[in-house]
């Protein structure tokens, strides 16, 4: 009895097997169509850790609000970033069958144009307001939001970080480049392209953002670790054009650098005082001459009537021997490409930096741009959604998500695994 029992079970179990193998082997059945991977694949491919890519374990609750806010809005970059972070938002709520009112709610917000840090503080304090789960930002100022970020904690909100490296303790996570790296790759593709020997300038997208600071700092130990007959004889920092025009015009008046500096302490606080050249003031001196007052006004004359290129001209044709000028962001590389056209030495004068817009890639083709350090921003905005959503989730994240860059230049720029990242 014991042993029907038995053979009845294995006869039962083996049935069971046999029509498990059946149907396997029909799900594997090749049918002759292929799944075609998305055209931005390269970009979720380059992430590390590669998780970061996938939103299959992100099982987020309906309605969860991630904020996403950006640096500007009115760029090549940022619009891919923006890009990105519609994708992982779709994806997941595609994954997850949430439509109407159940869908994650993933919005981007970043200033209008330029970087501009009040307008970014302003945005971060309107979406606090609206209680989200997570709040992902790219700082603008890396020290400009400890009092908002507090509160937010308070509030149970977390604070992811991208793009940009942020001081503050509380960040769950930060996504972007590695910038000491890439930073130190241009360096080497530029002292290589100078054959190792001469002197090259730095135009540099702020003084206020770690990633600035980080690529600045990167590509400078760089030249004097690795390149010891290159030397950076020139930085220019591009938030602080309006102070170079003004000492531009004062050199062009034959004012000192000294003399422009008492003058303008002077004039400022006449202005605080709210008097005249003529007012005396015991707690500070304001006093001013007429004929300082006067060159003051023709030095303000001046810079206002100067260009940004025309400014950077200036302060590159200050070194006759520049052999080569590298910029740390699209902006201040297109800003490199326009001062040497202007000088007309963009054949003499060997100029690379980051990024890969429309504008940058005609430049490289057009030869006014020797070789670009492509990000992937596109996958940086896939991967600070997946941050976002593994912070609500508490499933763990990296303190640092590299999303990888790439070399671009005239010889690799039509390259399929190239053509993949560049911005446009």
């Amino acid at each position: 009895m014991r042993k029907r029992s038995l053979a009845a079970v294995l006869l039962a179990l083996c049935t069971t097997m046999g029509v498990c193998a059946c149907s396997n082997k029909e799900e594997n059945i090749f049918t002759g169509e292929t799944v075609e991977e998305p055209a931005w694949q390269a970009n979720l491919d380059a992430l590390s850790p590669a998780v970061y890519g996938n939103i299959e374990d992100l099982n987020l609750e309906p309605g969860t609000y991630i904020s996403v806010i950006g640096k500007m809005s009115n760029s090549p970059y940022w619009r891919q970033v923006e890009k990105g972070v519609q994708q992982a938002a779709d994806d997941i709520n595609k994954r997850l069958g949430y439509t109407g009112e159940d869908e994650i709610k993933v919005l981007f917000n970043a200033p209008s144009d330029r970087e501009d840090i009040d307008e970014q503080v302003n945005i971060l304090d309107e979406e606090m307001a609206r209680y989200p789960d997570v709040i992902a930002i790219a700082s603008i100022d890396e020290n400009a939001s400890a009092v908002q970020f507090d509160l937010a904690i308070e509030n149970g909100i977390a604070i992811v970080a991208f793009d940009s490296g942020n001081r503050y303790q509380g960040i769950q996570c930060t996504c972007m480049t590695d910038n000491a790296a890439a930073a130190g790759m241009g360096a080497q593709k530029l002292s290589a392209a100078i054959e190792e020997s001469g002197e090259v300038a730095l135009i540099v997208q702020d003084s206020v953002s770690a990633n600035a600071r980080e690529r600045e700092e990167a590509f400078k130990k760089a030249i004097e670790t690795d390149h010891p007959n290159v030397s950076v004889v020139e930085t220019i920092y591009m938030d602080r054009l309006d102070e170079l025009k003004r000492q531009a015009a004062a050199e062009e008046l034959g004012v000192t650098a000294e003399e422009l500096a008492t003058w303008t302490e002077a004039a400022a606080g006449l202005e605080s005082a709210g008097g005249d050249e003529g007012t005396e003031n015991t707690d500070q001196e304001t006093d001013i001459s007429d004929s300082a007052k006067t060159r003051l006004e023709d030095i303000d004359s001046i810079a206002e009537g100067m260009s940004d290129e025309d400014v950077v001209s200036h302060y590159l044709q200050k070194h006759p021997d520049l052999a080569g000028c590298f910029g740390t962001n699209a902006d201040a590389v297109m800003l490199g490409a326009a001062a040497l056209e202007s000088m007309e030495k963009t054949e003499d004068i060997v100029l690379m930096g980051f990024d890969a817009g429309a504008d940058q890639i005609a430049a490289l083709e057009s030869g006014a741009i020797d070789g670009l350090v492509v990000q992937n921003p596109f996958g940086m905005g896939y991967a600070t959604v997946v941050a976002a959503a593994r912070t609500v989730l508490e499933i763990g994240n990296e303190a640092v998500v590299d999303t990888g860059y790439i070399w671009v230049d005239r010889d690799n720029m039509e390259d399929k695994a190239v053509q993949a990242m560049l911005y446009e």
